[in-house]
């Protein structure tokens, strides 16, 4: 199987990844700045890179130290190949010794929010920023002498060289994470890289993904036909409506009614959807199917197998019912478009050095005997991205601005086996959060706010002067930007009792209500 990738735009800049947790916020961040990023592992050698012509290159942190036994490296002819280099925490420290600095190991360690000392305020890096500034720090080793022709431009009260900048070769670097909300004037810093340091222009748009998705779309699929799975979320359509707008006819949608989708989700994709983009759409009743399959399943990660499963089964399913309605002269469906993102790739290991967390529907849960080929253009984007993509497109607010909803549906927002009457309890639970939340206008302001039945736990209550032994339901809302980091949203307590109230009052069989106050790390957005 194999997928399209946002093709390279004119001014790319290279993300090396040395397994730093924040490797795809650089990229971006890169993006914000309207420059196109990409991310490339550590292992990828330098005559790759430069073989690829970036207009700079950009060496993330990581949690080894340089001195390390079989710590990453990089190549000096990086530093020699005339391309601007911005190196952060330790991929400074690796230009630092790679160029001759010196970088000691002292055990003087910082992490979190530091004072920043900034003794060059005009320089390339720092013009027009505060002589102090607070940055975010996390490291042990520290640069004590910078490389000669460099000159160092900032330091901490622990660090004596925290940047350093060679406007002649075009390298700088900088011992904190810039690109982390924390650092104060860390996007300012990395935007003067690319813009002063680095010569590049602020081009790169949505407009852009689009242009360059709906030509390689085009060059992939060529003449032949695609389906494309529907799950109701804002991932999905956009992809829908890029692959749409690039092969028109071409692409089938296919709704499969699962039957672990929110209260209304099938009129709404039907309505909402069809009506925005005029795409053909195939509706397939599934819902009995996914219950057998599901049956007595508690696991988590089987779940999420068997629901990627039986998707794809499912659509090999529509692909022959299209076919058969078809003339005898179509080409056959042999994509399948998915609306996987970045995170997603992510956190089923396909990252460098990723760890796989858990296996996402369309990303680690696909079967090995695939028969289509992937169309999936918006891998390489994260959502808030996607939600431009979808507004350029001209898909309406109620679709763009949906908060996410996995691709396993209810199936993996319920602790313990699926059946229809705990998805019944669910959907109402779900129901009410949602329109509480949106009728005290905390839409936008939420990320997400799973709603979570604890299957497996049941507690005591009392409930019309009687005992009751009902499940919880658990509430997460949470705040992020790219669903690579989260925190829990501090939600005006009377909408959470409004919201308590309503579904210990009108959900049966549920007699207790708990906030999930985790971020994540150390959990994840979904609790399955």
């Amino acid at each position: 199987m194999s997928s399209v990738s946002p093709a390279a735009a004119p001014d790319t800049v290279l993300v090396v990844d040395f397994g730093a947790q924040y490797a795809q916020l650089i990229a971006r961040r890169v993006r914000e700045a309207r420059v196109y990023s990409e991310i490339v592992p550590s292992t990828m050698p330098v005559a790759e890179m430069l073989a690829r012509n970036p207009a700079a290159i950009i060496l993330s942190g990581g949690p080894s130290s340089v001195y390390a036994d079989g710590a990453p490296s990089v190549d000096r002819a990086l530093f020699e190949a005339g391309v601007p280099v911005f190196g952060m925490c330790y991929g400074f420290q690796l230009m630092a010794t790679a160029l001759g600095g010196t970088v000691d190991n002292t055990g003087a360690r910082e992490y979190g929010g530091t004072p920043l000392h900034v003794s060059k305020p005009g320089s390339t890096l720092f013009e027009g920023t505060p002589t102090e500034q607070s940055v975010w720090m996390s490291h042990g080793d520290a640069c004590s002498a910078a490389p000669e022709g460099f000159a160092v431009s900032a330091s901490t009260d622990v660090v004596p060289v925290a940047a350093f900048e060679n406007d002649e070769k075009k390298l700088y670097g900088v011992q904190y994470h810039p690109e982390v909300m924390h650092s104060t004037h860390g996007q300012q810093v990395l935007e003067h890289f690319l813009y002063r340091g680095a010569g590049l222009k602020p081009s790169w748009t949505t407009g852009s993904v689009i242009d360059e998705q709906v030509a390689a779309i085009r060059e992939q699929v060529g003449g032949r036909r695609a389906i494309c799975g529907l799950s109701g979320g804002v991932d999905s359509a956009v992809a829908a409506a890029l692959v749409q707008k690039a092969i028109g006819t071409q692409l089938t949608c296919v709704y499969v009614d699962h039957g672990l989708m929110r209260k209304g989700e099938t009129e709404q994709v039907e309505k909402d959807f069809v009506a925005a983009t005029g795409v053909q759409l195939k509706v397939v009743d599934a819902q009995q199917r996914f219950l057998d399959a599901l049956a007595g399943v508690s696991d988590p990660e089987e779940k999420r197998k068997i629901i990627g499963r039986e998707f794809i089964r499912v659509f090999e399913q529509a692909q022959a019912e299209i076919i058969a309605e078809a003339s005898a002269t179509d080409e056959p469906v042999a994509f399948l478009v998915q609306g996987t993102l970045y995170p997603d790739v992510v956190e089923s290991g396909g990252g460098t050095g990723a760890a796989n967390i858990k296996s996402h529907h369309n990303v680690g849960g696909l079967p090995e005997d695939l028969e289509f080929e992937l169309v999936e253009p918006l891998r390489q984007l994260f959502k808030d991205e996607v939600r431009m993509v979808g507004q350029e497109l001209g898909l309406p607010d109620e679709i763009v601005q949906r908060q996410p909803f996995p691709g396993p549906g209810l199936g993996i927002r319920i602790v313990g086996a699926v059946t229809r009457e705990r998805l019944d309890l669910l959907r109402e639970a779900d129901a009410i959060a949602r329109e509480e939340l949106t009728a005290a206008g905390l839409d936008r302001e939420i990320w997400q706010c799973p709603v979570v039945l604890l299957a497996d736990v049941r507690s005591v209550g009392v409930q019309g002067d009687g005992r009751t032994y009902g499940h919880p339901i658990v509430l997460r809302p949470v705040s992020s930007e790219d669903a690579m980091t989260a925190d829990w949203t501090r939600m005006p307590y009377d909408v959470l009792g409004r919201i308590s109230t309503r579904i210990t009052n009108e959900v049966a069989d549920v007699n207790r209500v708990v906030l999930d106050v985790t971020s994540k790390p150390p959990g994840t957005i979904e609790w399955e």
